[in-house]
């Protein structure tokens, strides 16, 4: 069965396009912005329709956290958390589309069983079990780039070229899910904004976004609150820097199919005033 929403490609990468807002809805203890607010499934099905109300595109509904140095959940722990979640977001009405963001088969199939349009994987595919489930899905899948994993990729990350290295391990995820039987024009690739990554690589892959999207996919961007904010500005605590993060929300908009957000109201605000501008120039 084909799912029933599939991202245009010549939208989400043509210049100057509004990009579409994945409000997230974190249903962990320890992520590193709101761990915990989202933990019962009332609590996430509220948080979704207050994002949606807010003007989210997608949401994306994740049962592990992936900030520097977690600890990995095994795959019980991690569908406990998010198949209640999504069930109580779909029984209360919620109609967008929404992603796990998982890097296990297991749990994106349970997701996908449980009313989950995609998969989010931060592991840009390496679990050949996953890439299986979204070949049979017939799902929109996002192939992110991390160096490492959760628990190393801020130790010491290195690279002799990070965009181009980048751009290859990108165009071999793309590769190794179509191999896989993933349709390629359901794919999304995202570089990974923090993910082994210092503050001059992040930097380097923000003004790389249009040769990255050379690479003939939409592409997705979160930058919301992460410590690149962080460190540009010097506000220590991950939810005062939203005003921030709606600066760069702003001015990569044009290059991205999605953003990734927290607080989506003020992303809605700051791309309408930026595409406003762009109009009258």
């Amino acid at each position: 069965m084909t799912r029933r929403w599939l991202l245009d490609p010549a939208r989400a990468i043509a210049v100057g396009q509004p990009a579409g807002l994945m409000g997230i809805i974190n249903v962990t203890p320890d992520s590193f912005s709101d761990g915990g607010r989202h933990a019962t499934p009332a609590a996430a099905a509220e948080a979704a329709r207050a994002l949606v109300a807010a003007g989210a595109d997608w949401l994306d509904v994740g049962g592990e956290s992936t900030r520097p140095g977690a600890q990995p959940v095994d795959a019980e722990t991690e569908i406990a958390r998010v198949v209640p979640a999504i069930a109580a977001i779909r029984a209360a009405g919620v109609r967008v589309p929404l992603s796990v963001d998982t890097s296990k088969g297991r749990v994106a199939e349970a997701a996908l069983a449980a009313g989950a349009d995609a998969i989010n994987d931060i592991g840009g595919g390496r679990d050949p079990e996953l890439l299986a489930v979204a070949a049979r899905a017939r799902c929109p899948l996002i192939l992110m780039h991390m160096q490492g994993t959760p628990q190393t990729m801020q130790l010491a990350p290195r690279y002799q070229d990070v965009v181009g290295e980048v751009e290859e391990a990108l165009r071999q995820a793309l590769a190794r899910a179509v191999a896989a039987g993933v349709a390629e024009q359901a794919i999304v690739l995202d570089p990974g904004i923090g993910f082994g990554k210092t503050r001059a690589h992040n930097l380097a892959l923000l003004a790389a976004l249009p040769r990255l999207a050379a690479l003939g996919r939409p592409l997705l961007v979160g930058v919301s609150r992460k410590s690149l904010i962080g460190a540009l500005t010097g506000i220590a605590e991950p939810a005062q820097r939203d005003a921030a993060s709606h600066v760069a929300h702003a001015l990569l908009a044009p290059h991205c199919a999605l953003l990734r957000v927290h607080d989506v109201a003020g992303a809605r605000a700051a791309l309408r005033v930026a595409a406003a501008l762009r109009e009258a120039a």
